[in-house]
């Protein structure tokens, strides 16, 4: 008759005390003389670690400390390998509290790399990592990076750029406490921040789009009905560069005219870097498209001469992403930019402040100029023109063919 195993009270005393001093499943059981740490969680996938000791009744003091030091660790973030780990000393033991690592991370970003400015820090980075060293040193803690954006960002609109900026820089804080101050793997943030940003309601709409192209035309007659007291002429200029240099609203602020060493000439330059998924966009010179007219003729607004003269001063546009807002709130007043967004409604389509630099691509496509040029002058890459503009890539390249065999049947 085969012997019954029974277990002894030194057991059932080690496993009682495992269960008292942690939380619901968390357990201990004997493999080959040692010991096995098992955690299992609702919905989760089991984990366990082996634990340096022998399966014996001299050893329970030490067990039941290992195994408290272990759970106090993953309470602090840590994962349950990286807490045995360090309970163990195999693993460098993280020092900086929350707090601290926000101090180091301003400094960080004020003074090294492409330093910011106080006033930048103050609006992009201040307001939402305040909010997340709270809810971190608190006693809700969030428990993992995607719950700490969620909570961080839910007071603003889903698709709004506030949000979005927000989420950026909250996910470059906890990566730099990952990899600057070694705090755990684990809350190193998603690499994709898009379902944490969301899109607005207008966004999800059937046959939404962020925006068309205005056509020539409709640029000059929205201008035109613009009023004529000084406001009305500093966003009449305003929207003439945007629309002739295919400016982006915010560049409105870091636009020159310096001498193009090629040329030896005068010519548009614009110092705004923006931040995208492979770095920072170049500073970069600008050569103008100017619009047609009702009669076929060229446009002479003649800006780059009166901007040297000092005769366009630029209306308030607020700071930074502000300059979109901005300009879109003068424009929804005027009657013109409603009629204007009417026609486009009715065709389908969407009128937005970066229609101006849109209509910039449409306009170097129809005079045939290649994607690569004009992306270049725009300030973004090939792949970003042509997958923003489906003209700079489908019908460029049938042009392109056309071109190609018209000049192979001269020969």
């Amino acid at each position: 008759m085969p012997r019954v195993e029974r277990r002894q009270d030194w057991e059932h005393g080690l496993r009682a005390g495992v269960r008292t001093s942690t939380a619901t499943g968390w357990s201990l059981r004997e493999q080959r003389g040692g010991i096995r740490l098992e955690v299992r969680r609702t919905g989760q996938s089991s984990t366990s670690v082996v634990l340096p000791f022998e399966w014996s009744k001299l050893q329970v003091g030490a067990i039941l400390a290992r195994v408290r030091n272990i759970y106090v660790l993953t309470l602090a973030g840590h994962d349950l390998q990286q807490a045995a780990a360090i309970a163990d000393g195999k693993a460098p033991r993280r020092q900086t509290s929350w707090a601290d690592a926000l101090v180091s991370f301003q400094r960080q970003k004020q003074e090294h790399g492409a330093a910011i400015k106080g006033g930048t820090w103050a609006r992009s980075y201040q307001p939402v990592l305040s909010m997340a060293v709270a809810l971190l040193d608190g006693s809700d803690v969030p428990r993992t990076p995607a719950d700490l954006l969620d909570a961080c960002l839910r007071d603003w609109p889903p698709g709004s750029r506030t949000r979005q900026i927000r989420a950026q820089s909250l996910a470059q804080f906890l990566r730099h406490c990952v990899e600057r101050e070694h705090f755990p793997e684990g809350w190193r943030p998603p690499a994709d921040l898009r379902p944490h940003i969301g899109v607005s309601a207008a966004e999800v709409a059937p046959g939404h789009r962020k925006g068309d192209a205005f056509t020539d035309l409709e640029i000059l007659a929205l201008i035109d009905s613009l009023p004529s007291d000084p406001p009305g002429l500093r966003w009449a200029d305003a929207l003439r560069l945007m629309a002739e240099l295919g400016l982006r609203p915010i560049e409105l602020q870091h636009l020159a005219v310096r001498i193009e060493p090629r040329s030896g000439r005068p010519l548009w330059w614009c110092s705004y870097r923006k931040r995208s998924g492979g770095g920072m966009t170049a500073p970069r010179w600008i050569r103008p498209l100017p619009l047609t007219d009702w009669d076929g003729r060229r446009q002479k607004w003649n800006l780059l001469e009166r901007w040297q003269a000092g005769l366009i001063a630029l209306p308030p546009l607020g700071n930074g992403p502000g300059a979109s807002d901005a300009i879109g709130t003068y424009l929804g007043r005027q009657q013109g930019w409603q009629s204007l967004r009417a026609r486009l409604e009715a065709r389908g389509e969407r009128a937005v402040p970066y229609s101006f630099r849109h209509s910039y691509s449409l306009r170097g496509h129809q005079l045939g100029i290649d994607a690569g040029s004009v992306a270049l002058n725009m300030g973004h890459s090939y792949e970003v023109h042509c997958r923003s503009y489906p003209w700079a890539s489908d019908s460029g390249a049938a042009v392109a063919y056309e071109r190609a065999l018209a000049v192979e049947a001269t020969i």
